[in-house]
């Protein structure tokens, strides 16, 4: 949609951006947190940051919550 097509629309009209089915909307993938520092970190922390993004990945969530996290290091075998 042009930026003349939106402002055509009118301020009531919801325009979701985000869908990637739009036409013009951007290619590419989704930004994770530790995505680009992987290379960088040690297996154990690569392991705990890839499973961070796959529970982000797996209930569409861009942050997550320290209960969350737990779990996440809960199903790795971690714990007390």
């Amino acid at each position: 949609m042009s930026m003349l097509q939106m402002i055509e629309a009118g301020p009531d009209s919801f325009i979701d951006r985000r869908d990637r089915g739009m036409p013009g909307s951007a290619p590419g993938r989704e930004r994770r947190q530790f995505a680009d520092s992987y290379d960088e970190l040690s297996p154990e922390a690569r392991e705990l940051a890839e499973a961070i993004d796959a529970y982000k990945l797996m209930h569409r969530r861009r942050f997550i919550t320290h209960e969350e996290m737990l779990g996440v290091v809960r199903s790795l075998g971690y714990h007390r």
